[in-house]
């Protein structure tokens, strides 16, 4: 413990400063796997844009960002010219050269000769330049401070401090040695030793990297507001009291509740994907109908609260079958449910497998284990499906540990994951449990005899005897193992098995949490991880108090879907209006308003034809069958039909995914001129509009007055009446209109083009 100290000291100040520091030279040897390594860290030596790249720079590879000591010690010392380090001259070593820029180095300069950088290396150099030294303790862990700060203005600083944990039971002060990085560049910057100055007021994360250890670091530069008033909005539930307290800390009001057209709409979408009738609007509207004759109230409609009727509302939905077929179509996406891999029959079988679990209220937990220990006729069990879509077993292992764990492991593919605990030999243990996955192909009649991703006809999904994976870090067979356990026991079990219980076992709480980020995603717009499937220390949760609160409410449930849903939609976050107050018009991640999303591209086909009144017609499918409803990424339209929309060309454009990888990230939301284009002036929109037989026909034929002509499309569309200057505008513009069809058509395609209807608010 004294000789880490002394070399500590001697490292910073300088043996000049410390005359006597040679008696204490045997115990201050410079070791290579503390001090070395993290001097090349610190100079960015092995960063991914330097010698840590896949192929080097400039002829020279290291590991990145030293997750590879070995390799890097080798690639230092053991080069063939010598010229890297030279123990005979230490101060003729390249490293020191380049690093110095006394000779040419494309990196630049990146330390002074009279810095402690230089002085650790040419002592290292000089002792020999060994791999290791005897009896050397390991870091085991850093103790990093603060790990979460609210700096109110004027505050605009906070120094990071980082302590080094040692087998040996020894500390280190290595705040000047860790690296840094901050996430959000545009509120604070941070300097090498750790300063974190404001830039900006927002929230960010800094990490703080030592050696192979990091750990994040959340800061909140909140802006002074002087005159702001807490507005003490009650809480619905829990999750309305971990939002507030954050939201007041930030010194942040949440926005009003939004009104009901404007929430019952967003529960349809949300939970349905379509929009309420005009009728279902109205009389949710009017408090009357079945929510009032609802005996569990008690009460007239007129007495019913916001609460009560919003509640009861979201315990219809739940029930009704166009959950299932909506969530279905989220699953779906994310278990590859397409053609081309599956064939017809064994897509619309999983498809149906899915929506069946989901009608049924199956638990999460149950409907993740079938899915992982399955096997057999992927159309006799169709859950099958999932291994037929992923073929090999690193493939199989990036998209379970993606889809169920939160968990990105590709990185850890060729190194050690730069951003997380997984190392490559965690990456490929963990392929090793799908290793004896196969296949036996009884037919496959694919059309395109050059495509072999193309399957059609049964496959039969089994383990077979024997299957391995190489890590090509050791070159040996991997062994089976979950991630971040020891030496796996399978209890008698093969590993499928034992896979699919030990993922959604209560205390493993990767899955709960995974599954919870997922739900809230769905519903608030945002993961509280986000993205959501990439949990690791260096990406924090927004509200982990919340997470954590969530995941139990769901373990607690029986792993039930609705549960959660029902206690997020009853929330006062939830339910809150879009539009911004003065406190909380720049917050994008604390949920202090709604966020506007664009329809989805199911949710635009289905909604142009409900609000239209065109059945929509897929090849092959029922007549009526929703965009939703089908089950895969591919749309036909019925052969000679020129009066309804492309469902291919719409969906494309509108950002349905192709399936092709198990990412949320696949889905677009983004908006597109291709989008307006298709909206304002695209052939089949209008041809919607202008089709003799939709709903303007039959509206028109019973001969309404323009005023009831009007509010029936705003209800229809927007879900609510018109304003007086909507409703006088529209009855201006009909009765100018040379036909009254013709003016009908007009305000019906302004309504469509409104931002109320394109946007989820």
């Amino acid at each position: 413990m004294l000789a880490t100290l002394i070399r500590h000291v001697v490292l910073l100040l300088g043996a000049a400063l410390l005359p006597w520091a040679g008696i204490f030279a045997e115990a201050a040897e410079v070791s290579f796997q503390t001090d070395v390594a993290a001097v090349i860290s610190k100079a960015g030596c092995n960063l991914g844009t330097c010698h840590g790249n896949a192929t080097g720079k400039g002829g020279f590879k290291m590991s990145l960002r030293g997750g590879d000591l070995d390799y890097d010690f080798a690639a230092l010392v053991q080069d063939q010219f010598g010229r890297r380090v030279n123990a005979l001259s230490p101060e003729e070593s390249l490293l020191l050269l380049k690093a110095t820029q006394a000779v040419a180095h494309e990196g630049g300069k990146r330390f002074d000769r009279d810095s402690w950088e230089y002085r650790t290396l040419r002592e290292w150099i000089s002792r020999g330049a060994q791999r290791s030294v005897p009896g050397e303790p390991k870091l085991t862990q850093i103790e990093v401070t603060p790990r979460e700060q609210f700096l109110s203005a004027p505050a605009s600083s906070v120094q990071i401090k980082v302590l080094a944990k040692y087998s040996d039971g020894s500390t280190r002060d290595v705040t000047q040695f860790a690296c840094y990085e901050v996430v959000n560049v545009a509120v604070a910057e941070v300097s090498a030793h750790g300063l974190v100055t404001r830039k900006a007021s927002g929230e960010t994360t800094v990490v703080a990297r030592y050696l192979h250890l990091q750990e994040p670091v959340r800061l909140a530069f909140v802006p002074a507001r002087p005159d702001f008033r807490w507005a003490k909005p009650k809480p619905h539930n829990l999750v309305d009291e971990h939002v507030f307290a954050k939201l007041q800390t930030l010194r942040m009001n949440p926005s009003e509740l939004a009104s009901d057209e404007v929430f019952l709409r967003r529960a349809y979408l949300d939970l349905l994907g379509i929009l309420p009738t005009a009728e279902e609007a109205r009389r949710f509207a009017d408090h009357a109908g079945k929510l009032a004759a609802d005996p569990k109230f008690k009460a007239p409609s007129s007495r019913l609260t916001t609460l009560d009727r919003r509640a009861a509302l979201v315990d219809e939905l739940l029930e009704r079958g166009e959950f299932a077929d909506y969530w279905a179509l989220k699953w779906a996406d994310l278990l590859r449910v397409e053609e081309k891999t599956l064939d017809a029959k064994g897509m619309q079988d999983f498809h149906n497998w899915i929506r069946g679990s989901l009608a049924r209220g199956k638990p999460m937990d149950q409907f993740t284990r079938e899915l992982i220990a399955s096997r057999g006729s992927t159309y006799a069990n169709p859950e099958a499906n999932f291994y037929r879509a992923n073929r090999t077993p690193v493939i199989r292992a990036e998209a379970v540990a993606q889809v169920f764990l939160g968990t990105r492991l590709q990185c850890a593919q060729c190194h050690n994951h730069p951003f997380d605990r997984w190392t490559q030999d965690d990456y490929y243990d963990w392929a090793a449990l799908f290793a004896r996955v196969d296949y036996k192909i009884l037919t496959n009649n694919r059309q395109d005899r050059n495509d072999k991703h193309e399957f059609i006809g049964e496959q039969i999904v089994y383990l077979a005897r024997k299957g391995h994976v190489t890590n090509p870090r050791t070159d040996k067979a991997a062994e089976p193992r979950f991630l971040g356990a020891s030496k796996q026991d399978f209890e008698h079990k093969d590993e499928l098995e034992a896979l699919a219980d030990w993922m959604t076992r209560p205390d493993n709480p990767l899955f709960a949490r995974s599954q919870v980020n997922r739900i809230w995603f769905h519903l608030m717009g945002r993961g509280i991880v986000d993205p959501i499937d990439d949990f690791r220390a260096t990406n924090p949760a927004s509200h982990p108090a919340l997470l954590d609160a969530l995941t139990s409410v769901f373990v607690k449930s029986g792993y039930n879907l609705r549960h959660v849903i029902r206690l997020i939609m009853n929330s006062r976050a939830y339910q809150a209006a879009s539009a911004p107050n003065d406190t909380n018009a720049e917050d994008e991640t604390n949920y202090s308003r709604a966020v506007v999303r664009r329809l989805t591209a199911e949710q635009m086909f289905d909604t142009l034809h409900q609000v239209a009144g065109v059945t929509p017609e897929f090849a092959n499918f029922p007549v009526g069958t929703r965009a939703a409803e089908l089950p895969g990424a591919r749309l036909q339209g019925r052969r000679g039909r020129r009066t309804q929309l492309s469902p291919d060309l719409f969906m494309n454009i509108f950002g349905k995914p192709p399936r092709l990888t198990v990412c949320e990230c696949e889905r677009s939301a983004e908006t597109t001129m291709s989008q307006a284009f298709q909206m304002i002036s695209g052939p089949s929109v209008n041809e919607l509009l202008t089709q003799s037989s939709n709903r303007l026909g039959p509206l028109l034929e019973a001969k309404p007055a323009n005023r009831d002509l009007v509010e029936e499309l705003y209800w229809v569309v927007l879900t609510r009446p018109p304003t007086a200057t909507e409703l006088s505008k529209s009855l201006a513009h009909l009765d100018a209109a040379k036909e009254r069809r013709t003016g009908a058509e007009d305000l019906l395609w302004s309504l469509v083009n409104a931002k109320e209807f394109l946007l989820r608010r």
